[in-house]
């Protein structure tokens, strides 16, 4: 992994307008991510973890530019994208590729699996003849585990685990720096789940990918993951090296969230001290004053309720947006 960012996002913000009446008048607007800044270096893992709702895919989808942000910077191979209009993003594009929550959803029913696989080949145009093309369709099924054999079938001819492959397949035919995985394993069964995240490893020990993780599974995430990023409703609330974050956890929410991962030993699991949040997530379009987890918070002053804190280190490289911690 080297020390070189292979993206930078730099004080991130996304409104959604609010209409209302027949006249589709705007009365307000959801402030879905704001003030959000972090890097992903090349060969890195970032994970992204919070609850639903909290921004984690309006993230990625500004990172792909299919949301422009109103604010901020997404400095990609030191290039500012927010900016750039279609034709300036061509040449961006084949770099940064997804992988979808529902593999079955997120594929064409009426394309074959080597349509899917090889459109952004056709694409790309660096394939002169159909030998060429099917030559690099083949390996790909290949790399992510598919007899290419079954390049001719369509997506309900296959499982649920060899749809994600050919996802995947998809994600990397364009031989892209940096992958999106959106919760690319949440919708598999959880014998599934392994082999796709051993895959994606594999990947990039090959291929040399960065990967933004987003997941709901605090498990699956520090077993994948080089650093992790925590976000509560649109912020980020703390940022550390795995096992920093795990054993050196700063910010509640993070406590919370980690406290109610089970221990897979029944006397460790049984001793464990819980860490409750109370009450339910504020609405996005009703945030709260002050820091968003304050009325959830059992350590909460009365500063929290009046500012939001920001973001700032506490530690080597270790980022927490709480007040408990200024230095």
């Amino acid at each position: 992994m080297s020390e070189e960012s292979c993206l930078e996002v730099h004080n991130v913000r996304k409104y959604f307008p609010v209409y209302k009446g027949m006249m589709r008048k705007k009365i307000g607007e959801v402030k879905a991510i704001e003030e959000i800044s972090f890097h992903v270096r090349k060969g890195e893992t970032l994970g992204i973890v919070g609850e639903s709702g909290c921004g984690k895919t309006t993230l990625a989808r500004c990172i792909m530019r299919v949301y422009k942000p109103e604010e901020g910077e997404i400095l990609f191979d030191k290039t500012d994208l927010v900016p750039l209009n279609d034709r300036q993003l061509r040449p961006y594009r084949p770099k940064i590729s997804m992988i979808f929550q529902d593999p079955f959803s997120s594929l064409d029913p009426r394309q074959t699996a080597e349509s899917i696989v090889g459109e952004s080949l056709r694409l790309s145009g660096k394939y002169k003849n159909r030998k060429e093309y099917e030559q690099r369709v083949e390996e790909l099924f290949r790399i992510v585990g598919l007899d290419p054999e079954l390049k001719n079938r369509v997506p309900h001819e296959f499982s649920g685990g060899q749809r994600q492959r050919i996802g995947i397949a998809r994600a990397i035919s364009s031989e892209p720096d940096l992958i999106i995985c959106d919760e690319p394993i949440s919708a598999l069964d959880v014998s599934i789940q392994a082999q796709i995240i051993n895959l994606l490893e594999e990947l990039q020990a090959k291929l040399g990918i960065s990967y933004l993780f987003i997941a709901h599974d605090l498990a699956v995430v520090k077993h994948i993951s080089d650093r992790i990023l925590v976000m509560y409703l649109g912020r980020i609330v703390e940022i550390a090296e795995c096992e920093e974050l795990y054993h050196n956890t700063l910010h509640p929410y993070t406590k919370a969230l980690l406290s109610a991962v089970p221990v897979a030993d029944p006397v460790i699991e049984a001793g464990r001290d819980r860490v409750p949040i109370q009450g339910e997530v504020p609405s996005i379009v009703n945030r709260p004053v002050g820091c968003p987890f304050h009325d959830r918070c059992s350590s909460v002053t009365d500063r929290c309720r009046k500012e939001i804190p920001k973001l700032k280190e506490a530690c080597d490289g270790h980022q927490v947006a709480c007040f408990l911690y200024e230095k």
